[in-house]
């Protein structure tokens, strides 16, 4: 997992012709390495988000040949949208996901600029990380005056293209391309039809602000610096864009937002700022949009910011948090919310060829297990009685943190929750790791070894699978010890109601670190490096030891309050 991976969001201007639409998706799909994961198009907009995902070069060649379709089918003369645009193809952002930098997707996304002005005949404006001019880099100036004022905007030399012909292309308009960080498409909907006053909104909310004015801040005289240039007063939210628009197809108004520092502006900011200034005008907030895809994180942030205004325990499965944060933003209001359609780790996990051990259920896990195959064995069982370990621990933390009578210890005990959390989160992925790990052992045993050069390799390939072998269940054992901690915790200041699920919970944990530290014992048994098998069974024994103490102090506070 460790290649480099790229996101493309190309936006085409064509929001309401599907065969249109499903030609260009097709042209991402034909090229293999690459998963398109959203279409996300708008009638009122006229327009449509992509998103897809590969390596590099496959995304790349898919951005060109989706452009080239794109400039085949559209046409900007006959074309009318609320959202700004200046091209059939728009804007084309690469971003990076892992293992590749901002400044090697930048050289990339030069070089799609390139290609795509040279063979399309399509002019070129490069923005963001990839802009030769610091004017053009924000992509809100390499647009102005839209499609209607390319023409005579490109008659400024200032306004030439970075790529392809320096003339107007009346068919195709422009487009900008560019590498980017990720970037939220975010709409508030508003229970009104005006854009004025959306507009008025967005102006409140975005950083660049409005123009300041003297008096009537609509008709005021407009105050000018001594350059005789318009002074703008800020909004109040740091990295976001913003414009109101009616959209014909609801019937409402919205505040568009591109949030480009989600760190800066998280998406729950945005939208508690605008419910707020959308008050002051009489107006109410009544639900908001993603357009494309959204980090995971964004979401389980906004889940965990709405549990905290109700005082509530955030140590709750991640999809609670995501039905907390769908419902707090009215993420439904217009059309339902898919989580696998609309967080990006979802989609990109949707459709993996392997199905993993903990996507099944209890029965379909219990009955692999007793199956002639080896695998899964002990070792995930033991991941398992980890995680069941720390769950439990994790559930009384949370009926704790909500028990009558103890409101002002909810925080206390959400803490503990969530520290639980992130054992079974850990766990869980150890279940699978360790059937992986036995997979690779068993792989490197299956080399050829016809030669003395392949007798050498796979000798070396079963050294190293040995050690990985070894150290998924040491994992297991260290992070149950971890998960132990919130048991104790929790027997001896939880619910002492839930004191005999603490009690289950320490027994779990008890088993899986004593079973996982025998499969480290099997695997070392066949590894060479006395040093890394001295170190390895060193630490598994004191984690063993260590176990067995905490049980027995579990069990005795358990046992004590039974007798209360």
């Amino acid at each position: 997992m460790d290649y480099p991976l790229i996101e493309c969001v190309p936006n085409f201007s064509e929001g309401r012709d599907s065969a249109v639409i499903r030609q260009i998706a097709d042209q991402i799909e034909s090229v293999e390495g690459v998963r398109l994961l959203n279409v996300d198009s708008g009638k009122a907009t006229n327009r449509t988000v992509m998103t897809f995902v590969g390596e590099p070069e496959a995304v790349c060649e898919a951005a060109f040949r989706a452009a080239r379709k794109a400039a085949e089918l559209i046409d900007m003369r006959r074309h009318r949208g609320e959202h700004p645009r200046f091209g059939a193809i728009d804007v084309l952002p690469l971003v990076p996901i892992r293992g590749i930098t901002m400044e090697e997707t930048s050289a990339l996304a030069v070089e799609l600029g390139r290609r795509i002005g040279e063979q399309l005949g399509i002019p070129v404006y490069l923005y963001e990380k990839s802009a030769t001019r610091e004017e053009r880099r924000n992509l809100a100036n390499v647009r102005q005056g839209e499609y209607e004022g390319l023409k005579d905007k490109m008659r400024h030399e200032e306004w030439r293209p970075d790529f392809g012909p320096a003339e107007f292309n009346e068919r195709s308009g422009a487009v900008a391309v560019g590498a980017r960080d990720f970037l939220v498409a975010y709409n508030i909907n508003l229970n009104t039809t005006s854009t004025r006053r959306a507009n008025a909104i967005a102006f409140d909310i975005r950083e660049k602000g409005r123009i300041k004015r003297l008096g009537n801040p609509l008709t005021g005289e407009t105050v000018r610096d001594e350059f005789g240039e318009p002074v703008w007063e800020p909004g109040s939210l740091k990295a976001v864009k913003a414009i109101g628009w009616y959209i014909e197809e609801y019937g409402i108004a919205q505040v568009s937002m591109n949030l480009t520092d989600i760190k800066q502006t998280p998406i729950h900011v945005a939208f508690e700022e605008a419910v707020e200034r959308a008050a002051q005008r009489g107006i109410r907030v009544t639900g908001s949009e993603l357009v494309g895809l959204v980090p995971l994180e964004a979401i389980l942030e906004a889940g965990r910011h709405f549990l905290r205004k109700q005082k509530r325990s955030l140590g709750v499965p991640n999809e609670e948090l995501i039905k907390i944060a769908v419902k707090s933003l009215g993420l439904d209001d217009l059309r339902p919310f898919d989580p696998h359609e609309k967080i990006i780790e979802y989609a990109m996990a949707r459709g993996d060829d392997v199905r993993r051990l903990v996507d099944r259920t209890v029965k379909g896990f219990v009955w692999e297990i007793a199956s002639e195959s080896v695998a899964p064995g002990g070792g995930s069982v033991a991941a398992l009685a980890g995680a069941l370990a720390a769950a439990l621990g994790t559930m009384v933390a949370n009926l704790s943190a909500h028990k009558r009578g103890w409101d002002d210890r909810w925080e206390e005990f959400s803490n503990w929750a969530v520290q639980g959390k992130t054992q079974v989160e850990r766990l869980l992925r150890l279940i699978d790791e360790d059937t992986d790990a036995f997979n690779a052992l068993v792989a490197a045993y299956n080399l050829p070894k016809d030669t003395d050069q392949e007798k050498e390799h796979r000798s070396g390939q079963i050294q190293e699978a040995t050690k990985n072998a070894a150290s998924v269940p040491l994992l297991v054992m260290r992070e149950t010890v971890k998960a132990m901690e919130t048991v104790k915790a929790m027997a001896e200041i939880g619910n002492p109601a839930s004191a005999s699920d603490a009690g289950v919970g320490i027994l779990c944990a008890r088993a899986a670190v004593l079973g996982a530290g025998l499969n480290v014992q099997t695997n070392c048994s066949s590894i060479q490096d006395s040093a890394f098998v001295e170190k390895v069974l060193k630490e598994a024994e004191e984690l063993t030891r260590l176990a067995c103490a905490i049980e027995v102090d579990v069990l005795a506070t358990v046992q004590a309050k039974f007798k209360k």
